[in-house]
């Protein structure tokens, strides 16, 4: 049973957008952490953006701060990442993640719940 779905993602040019979308079912809508994490094949899933719902913070990574922007709508059961001035470093498969907890870990192992990804790539 899927609990976490992706979409958004697609191909563009860098300096592009993309918003990606994030809708959460199920037990799994009582999230207070929530994430987006990315990988490319034989590296390592990195954190991108955290919200903690418990105290309101965000957390992002070094590579996209000030570039991505994570946000919820909770009348739709959505976790949105807008993503301005891509890059091609940006290209990954980008997956959301949810837990109880956790704060605004970029962690990846410590989150349960996760989507199936949805594929960002940004061409030169």
């Amino acid at each position: 049973h899927v609990q976490l779905v992706e979409s958004g993602g697609g191909s563009v040019q860098a300096g592009g957008s993309l918003r990606l979308s994030c809708t959460a079912s199920g037990s799994i809508v009582g999230a207070n952490s929530v994430a987006w994490f990315r990988q490319v094949p034989g590296k390592a899933r990195e954190g991108v953006a955290a919200n903690y719902t418990g105290d309101g913070r965000t957390r992002y990574s070094d590579s996209v701060q000030g570039r991505f922007t994570i946000s919820q709508d909770n009348a739709k059961k959505t976790l949105y990442l807008q993503m301005d001035s891509l890059k091609p470093e940006d290209t990954a498969m980008y997956y959301c993640a949810a837990d109880y907890g956790l704060g605004t870990s970029l962690v990846a192992n410590e989150y349960n719940y996760w989507g199936q990804g949805t594929q960002v790539t940004v061409s030169s």
